[in-house]
């Protein structure tokens, strides 16, 4: 993989969203879980990150870098447990110009429509495109759900 771009240490970093979507094959042997994993580091950074925009910075930057990664890590349909980045793109948009209480509805929502893709129109479609563009739309597509789910509690604290 010589001349390869990004290079292939560099690109495994950022599709591990820096390493937590390789702590529970460390720990366990497996990647079981992994996205929850990292989902959770990237919950603690939107808690700490109280503009809107900051999010959506976050989310921003998640997907361009981890587009930018995943095309010389992936092939086809292929999608790593180790590759997390799309799991903490997909929490930033999730906790978008939310408050506590929506962005921690909003985190288990997009989980649940991540892992239960079939449950959750379009979450399994995006997905089936193959590719970078599947592994990170399929999140996307799960936050969007959790976004909305949390907008609706917070409009209903108010």
């Amino acid at each position: 993989m010589a001349g390869a771009y990004p290079p292939p240490k560099m690109a495994r970093l950022i599709a591990s969203f820096f390493g937590s979507g390789l702590l529970l094959r460390r720990l366990r042997g497996n990647d079981e879980g992994s996205g929850t994993i990292a989902g959770l580091v990237a919950l603690g950074l939107a808690v700490l990150i109280h503009p809107w925009w900051g999010r959506a910075l976050g989310l921003v930057i998640c997907v361009v870098a981890g587009l930018w990664a995943l095309r010389s890590l992936v092939e086809d349909k292929e999608d790593p447990g180790w590759v997390v980045i799309d799991e903490a793109a997909a929490t930033f948009l999730a906790t978008i110009g939310l408050g506590v209480p929506g962005l921690l509805v909003g985190f288990v929502v997009f989980r649940a429509a991540d892992i239960a893709k079939k449950v959750f129109p379009g979450v399994a479609q995006a997905e089936s495109i193959g590719g970078p563009v599947g592994i990170m739309a399929d999140d996307l597509v799960a936050g969007l759900y959790g976004l909305a789910a949390g907008w609706i509690v917070e409009a209903l604290l108010r």
